[in-house]
């Protein structure tokens, strides 16, 4: 709470107090150190506290909607950097949950993690003799829960949701996201993370989507050794999908890889509507097959706390957005992305449709080949141009929406490690067509609803039309320009600030002036400058 004041008080002065007093160029000159300075803090502090605070860093370092780039970048590096709980309390934590001693429930359990968390840590064990017979397998991992990080967990989040709160009362930080929304989406990720047997019926979910697949695989989950605090599952240890030098040598095509990567990260996505959200490097392996031959391989994934799932709603939204974008409506993709709950309430769409509009006009229909053969300066001038419109809108990402781009952002890293010349895009085209199809009779349904609208807007098109008429007969048409009203916001804004400075010039000056005449009333004076000075130098709305 105490770091989150001092960000607080140190955005407000440089960002809205001293450019008040002329000093805005001072102020932006040391703005990008004083973020990276800022993020570094937080690092620190977040390995410190542990508990939520780590997974706060990897959370913001992927909400590029929200923060600048050199905040991001600082928690980028952001991992579970903490200690290992004790043995002896994960010890009593496990046998607690499973309702027996370690040594009747495993006929090995190694003291020594194979990864410590920040909400729990995993050990290497051996099933008993007849559970292993019964399994068709011994080896497994075992994930215990920290002890107490329930407690940790619901006195961070109610600290995160008091910050949030301060952050809505600030006109700047409300008008650009909805911070409560995202406290909200990210508590119900980490309650998410915390439940072990949610975790287990991921992992069988996501078995039973590719259970016809050979490529893709997922850890058989042992129920009879598991619990809302401890899950165990089949080791699947093999080779680290990064790891070139050592597929090369198995005999296995780092590109083919990088191909079947892609394809069951859109599969996922676009056919399964249930995809892994935390597709790192350390959560997919390559296991060889038992042939040994160079094509006998799959991808393995683990870790499953992370899952997002493709709401019937939000294809519905994915597919008006492609549809905007193949016709080149910039209308209608302003439409699908209010849609998609991308853009606030508060959004202005007018200057967004003319961007679109633009960038249509201009890269519409173009290809990633030709894309690539644009000059970059012409590019830079569009960005230029429009960017400033594109940042200013209150835009953030729904939950489901940021994790199918962490998802695609983590699956085009590791695919480019792979390949450095794989093109993961030109892989989407036939799941994008899948997705354009919508799976038959919600397809259906979703097109009778577009032309019922239409339909609709036909039948109301006469009325409307007179309704028009008789306003511009009556003088009555008012013209909306966003931008101009802005403008005039602003000048207003800056017009009664100036008179305040004005008059408190005035009360200080005549005060001064006065003291030595009459001290009371000078004093007097000087202390009703504080006024006027308040209101030409704070913002509207305080946390």
């Amino acid at each position: 709470m105490r770091f989150a004041a001092r960000a607080l008080a140190q955005a407000w002065w440089f960002e809205l107090v001293l450019p008040r007093f002329g000093l805005a160029r001072f102020a932006a000159a040391g703005r990008i150190p004083r973020l990276q300075r800022l993020a570094r803090r937080f690092h620190v502090l977040a390995a410190d506290l542990g508990g939520l605070m780590i997974k706060v860093g990897q959370f913001l370092s992927s909400r590029l909607d929200v923060l600048p780039p050199e905040i991001t970048r600082e928690l980028e590096g952001l991992q579970d950097e903490v200690a290992a709980e004790p043995i002896e309390r994960i010890i009593e934590q496990a046998e607690r949950e499973l309702g027996m001693p370690l040594a009747i429930a495993f006929a090995a359990f190694e003291s020594e993690p194979i990864a410590a968390a920040s909400l729990g840590q995993a050990h290497r064990a051996r099933l008993s003799p007849a559970l292993a017979a019964d399994l068709g397998f011994a080896d497994v991992v075992v994930k215990v829960l920290r002890p107490g990080i329930e407690e940790v967990v619901e006195v961070d989040l109610a600290a995160l949701r008091r910050v949030a709160r301060w952050l809505s009362r600030v006109r700047l930080v409300s008008r650009r996201t909805d911070a409560p929304a995202l406290v909200e989406e990210f508590a119900a990720t980490s309650l998410e993370e915390i439940d072990y047997v949610h975790e287990a019926v991921s992992a069988e979910r996501f078995a039973a989507d590719f259970a016809d697949d050979p490529r893709v695989a997922a850890p058989a989950v042992v129920w009879e050794r598991s619990a809302l605090r401890v899950l165990t599952l089949a080791d699947v240890t093999a080779i680290k999908i990064t790891d070139v030098d050592a597929l090369r040598a198995a005999g296995i095509d780092p590109a083919a890889v990088a191909q079947e990567l892609a394809r069951s990260a859109f599969q996922q996505i676009f056919v399964a509507g249930f995809f892994h959200a935390d597709p790192h490097p350390g959560n997919i392996f390559v296991t060889p097959g038992a042939s040994g031959e160079p094509d006998d391989w799959r991808l393995t994934y683990i870790d499953f706390g992370m899952m997002g799932e493709i709401s019937d709603e939000l294809r519905e939204g994915l597919q008006q957005f492609i549809f905007a974008v193949v016709g080149r409506d910039a209308r209608a993709l302003v439409a699908a992305i209010q849609r998609l709950g991308v853009l606030l309430p508060t959004a202005d769409t007018v200057e967004l449709e003319r961007a679109m509009s633009a960038l249509f006009d201009r890269f519409g229909g173009m290809g990633v080949a030709e894309l690539q053969r644009i000059d970059p300066r012409e590019v830079q001038e569009f960005a230029a141009q429009f960017g400033e419109t594109i940042r200013a809108l209150p835009f953030q990402l729904p939950e489901s929406f940021l994790l199918l781009l962490r998802t695609i952002s983590l699956t085009s890293g590791v695919t480019s490690a792979l390949n450095r010349d794989f093109n993961m895009w030109d892989a989407v085209d036939p799941f994008a067509r899948t997705l354009l199809r919508g799976g038959g009779a919600g397809a259906v349904r979703g097109l009778g609803r577009e032309a019922l609208a239409i339909l609709s807007a036909l039948a109301r098109l006469p009325q409307r039309t007179d309704a028009l008429i008789s306003r511009l007969d009556r003088g009555e048409l008012a013209v909306r320009s966003p931008e101009v009203e802005q403008r005039l916001r602003t000048v207003d804004r800056s017009v009664r600030r100036t008179t305040s400075a004005i008059v408190f010039a005035a009360l200080l000056i005549a005060g001064v002036l006065l003291r030595p005449t009459d001290e009371v009333f000078g004093w007097v004076l000087m202390g009703a400058s504080a006024v006027p000075l308040l209101h030409a130098v704070l913002p509207r709305r305080l946390p």
